[in-house]
């Protein structure tokens, strides 16, 4: 198998299985659970809870108009998914850490674009509150992946300053 289909491959892999470990979990959610019902999963530190979220990260636009947002939640994060995937596909020189980090933006972002569309909201329900340490909104798997490849993106752009900076 020549590089290029293999990086298609595993890129393909990555993407279909995290979309589906999303979608799998908020259909269990959907099914299993009553809304805002708390399940305590470890101790009081992880909480599952059912929730349906109109807006986006912390329901930020869930009060804007239905227009609004769904030109704002559903039409231009599923431009930008299909201008990163083009990316990703066409990009030669991206490191492993980029294209998995890409890769789990896009798998995110295609994971709440289903609930959208399907839904017309994306299932949340996760919660982790760890005291007055750490505490988060309530989130899915999508969320994770999007913020685990934003992560994973920042990650050669900070080690690649730190080099510039060293180098001056």
């Amino acid at each position: 198998m020549n590089q290029r289909i293999k990086r298609v491959f595993i890129i393909l892999i990555l993407i279909i299985s995290q979309v589906a470990l999303d979608q799998i979990t908020k259909e269990i959610v959907r099914e299993k659970l009553e809304y805002h019902e708390d399940i305590s999963i470890y101790k009081d530190n992880l909480i599952l809870t059912k929730v349906e979220n109109q807006g986006a990260f912390l329901s930020l636009g869930a009060n804007l108009p239905p227009q609004t947002r769904t030109i704002l939640l559903s039409i231009l994060p599923a431009l930008v998914v299909f201008g990163a995937i083009g990316f990703l596909f066409t990009q030669k020189n991206m490191t492993r850490v980029m294209t998995i980090g890409l890769s789990c933006v896009i798998a995110g972002g295609i994971g709440n674009l289903i609930d959208r569309i399907l839904y017309g909201s994306v299932t949340d329900f996760m919660f982790i509150n760890l005291g007055g340490i750490f505490r988060t909104g309530i989130f899915n798997i999508a969320d994770m992946s999007i913020m685990t490849g934003i992560f994973l993106t920042m990650i050669p752009m900070v080690l690649t300053k730190k080099q510039d900076q060293e180098t001056v």
